[in-house]
């Protein structure tokens, strides 16, 4: 086999293999053999049929078989004449079966970056010291007094803030009906987000029986896509008001939250409690997207654009899962996969970048995954999901399966060893921490 290498960019090389006669013509001929035995032409007999009748029938099918399956039995022997780090599948161009016997074939492949390592210990954050105030827990209690409260509906006002508004409503979009913006009977809680401030705002003051049109400008960052950034005319029919009937904020309110909870102090000091580790778990997030960020702004390099490519894929894939699972699609949603494409170049440029670096420091400092990560882990998986741990580990007999979840663990680990060995200035709660108000 003779390969020679081609430099098209830094990160693209193109390698051409050839494999000599020898290898070919065995390939050929154990192929025909084993069609003679598999078909059956009219006027032979099966196993009988001359190599000439063969080729004249199947030549173009044999070729390609043959080319494909000699493809899959050179390419990594060639890639380890060459010593050359490929970090994505090669694009496979070019394939000939030559005069002399020959095949050969061109196979383009993008290498991993070569780069530097900066700055990856002692890197400087800072983050915001963690406090539960009085006020949100005062503002669990304010939920969970109206989760429990029991509704009855008002006749003598029009709908306010916290009110449960039952509704008929329809959407129009540009004169058009809008067949996945509409309701029945629906419940909306004025004032919870929960629908949008935008929408919910706009029936206040509406009393039952009323039918209004509203117009409504969402904004691009809206959190349904199907409105994002649109003008949507809303056609609204009141059917009821509701309003909640809260219990007092005493012992008793404590004990029918649980039993557990014998006074309303117990109830607050778990609420804190709660509170405190949700926090606790936002900041470790927060604290790997600013190491993210140093480690990004230390290190700028080309990446390889089919990598890439393929990021920007996945970040599609998910986006079309969370619609999916919303009973909507890419259409539906009135989004655009070229816009998309366009929209998640930079993000996927990051996380490939991100991956190299991580990657890099792993080799650094030594960092691997151990059986017993992957035994913590898959542990971890099973307290999630509360299924037993074999069950877990069934999930991940494949390949396939197994490379993603033990790239995860690396990460984690790598990460962990960037905040063990980071800097970080813990800020009161009412200063501004890294340009972000805490």
């Amino acid at each position: 086999m003779q390969v020679t290498i081609e430099d098209v960019s830094p990160l693209t090389k193109r390698l051409q293999i050839v494999l000599p006669e020898e290898s070919v013509s065995k390939k050929v001929e154990d192929t025909y053999r084993k069609l003679a035995t598999s078909v059956s032409l009219k006027g032979f007999r099966k196993g009988k049929i001359p190599r000439k009748v063969l080729e004249k029938s199947y030549g173009d099918s044999v070729q390609q078989e043959v080319g494909e399956d000699l493809i899959k039995e050179s390419y990594f022997d060639a890639l380890g004449q060459t010593k050359i780090d490929v970090v994505v599948h090669p694009e496979i161009t070019a394939r000939e079966f030559a005069a002399d016997g020959s095949f050969k074939y061109t196979a383009e492949v993008e290498v991993r970056p070569q780069f530097e390592l900066g700055q990856v210990k002692g890197l400087e954050v800072e983050q915001a010291e963690l406090v539960v105030t009085d006020s949100e827990i005062n503002e669990e209690l304010d939920r969970l007094r109206a989760q429990m409260a029991p509704l009855r509906s008002v006749e003598d006002r029009p709908i306010q803030d916290k009110d449960m508004a039952i509704i008929d409503f329809q959407g129009y979009h540009d004169g058009e009906i809008m067949k996945q913006v509409a309701g029945e009977n629906y419940s909306v809680e004025v004032g919870s987000g929960r629908n949008g401030r935008e929408f919910e705002g706009q029936l206040v003051g509406l009393k039952k029986g009323e039918e209004t049109t509203r117009a409504i400008e969402f904004p691009a960052s809206f959190a349904n896509p199907v409105l994002a950034g649109k003008n949507i005319e809303f056609k609204i029919t009141v059917k009821d008001i509701k309003e909640r009937v809260l219990a007092d904020l005493d012992d008793d309110f404590a004990k029918d939250v649980d039993a557990n909870y014998a006074t309303l102090d117990a109830l607050k000091d778990h609420i804190r409690e709660q509170k405190m580790a949700a926090k606790q778990k936002d900041q470790a997030g927060a604290l790997t997207d600013k190491l993210m960020t140093k480690l990004l702004e230390g290190h700028n390099f080309e990446v390889p654009k089919r990598l890439v490519g393929y990021e920007v894929g996945q970040l599609i894939e998910e986006m079309e899962t969370r619609l999916v699972n919303q009973g909507l699609s890419l259409e539906t949603a009135g989004l655009n996969r070229d816009r998309l494409t366009e929209e998640y170049q930079g993000i996927a440029e990051k996380r490939v970048r991100g991956d190299f670096i991580l990657k890099k420091i792993a080799e650094q400092e030594g960092i691997k995954v151990t059986d017993e990560d992957v035994e913590k882990g898959f542990q971890r998986i099973s307290e999630r999901y509360q299924m037993p741990v074999d069950e877990v580990k069934k999930f991940f007999t494949k390949r396939d399966d197994l490379l993603p979840y033990m790239n995860e663990l690396l990460n984690e680990k790598i990460l962990k060893f960037l905040s063990d060995e980071a800097v970080i200035k813990t800020v009161a709660a009412t200063e501004t921490a890294a340009g972000e108000q805490a």
